[in-house]
């Protein structure tokens, strides 16, 4: 297991449609080898998802670990560390909300999306079984955000209105200024 390097936008991998996963596949050695170091990369990143076309693998495989709890986003429920293989989101509800998004993929930055914020998603999970997750809000968005990379798309496609794209540390210390 070890740490892999996250590719950046710009790189031509994030672009692709990535390939669907085979049940062959999904249980061979070199997969489970790929999800530990995905799992490694994510945790040393410090992020909540990480897609494997952001390690260079333009296949449909995403891990999602959220912690849950009292956040910038306001309380959010946790998600334990899941492995989505084949992933497929139904929007349930078109109402949409933004919340300013980041990516290991473009460090540094944060713009502010506008997406549905009820969605369901069906998936294989790592022991093969059919899943269905499904989410609103904040989460809602994380599952887009991540699910997007396996479409060739990134957070900043989907901003409305490029004055909200922004340099993180901008951003921090503005939000540091309006706190209450």
């Amino acid at each position: 297991m070890s740490v892999q390097p996250i590719i950046r936008m710009g790189h031509p991998t994030l672009r692709q449609v990535a390939q669907p996963v085979s049940d062959a596949d999904r249980v061979s050695a070199d997969m489970q080898q790929l999800i530990a170091d995905m799992v490694d990369t994510l945790q040393a990143a410090g992020g909540i998802g990480l897609a494997a076309p952001q390690i260079n693998r333009s296949i449909q495989l995403a891990i999602i670990e959220v912690t849950g709890g009292p956040s910038r986003y306001g309380t959010i429920e946790p998600i334990p560390l899941t492995v989505f293989f084949n992933p497929v989101i139904t929007v349930l509800n078109s109402a949409e909300a933004g919340y300013w998004e980041g990516c290991l993929s473009i460090p540094g930055l944060r713009g502010f999306v506008c997406r549905p914020q009820h969605v369901r998603v069906d998936y294989t999970d790592v022991s093969g079984n059919k899943a269905t997750l499904e989410l609103q809000g904040f989460l809602a968005t994380v599952i887009q955000h991540e699910f997007d990379h396996l479409a060739g798309r990134l957070y900043v496609d989907h901003i409305q209105d490029m004055t909200q794209l922004v340099f993180e540390e901008e951003w921090l210390a503005q939000q540091a200024l309006i706190a209450p």
